[in-house]
């Protein structure tokens, strides 16, 4: 039997959305083993004088428990 947990993080980029994500799951992945899937929650920009200056993404990354 195989138990996962599910852990929420954010990430944020200047280049975009899905660079954000990437970053986001290699940073996860770095921490947590056996990563197996990431779920984009939510997504919005930071704003600064009219002008987007960075891309933000809400995970959720699921990853398998040890034995």
């Amino acid at each position: 039997m195989t138990v996962a947990r599910i852990t929420e993080i954010s990430s944020v980029s200047k280049k975009g959305f899905e660079h954000a994500i990437n970053e986001g799951v290699a940073r996860a992945n770095k921490t947590l083993r056996n990563v197996k899937g990431a779920w984009v929650k939510d997504m919005e920009v930071n704003v600064d004088k009219g002008k987007v200056t960075g891309y933000k993404v809400i995970l959720k990354v699921t990853f398998v428990i040890d034995d």
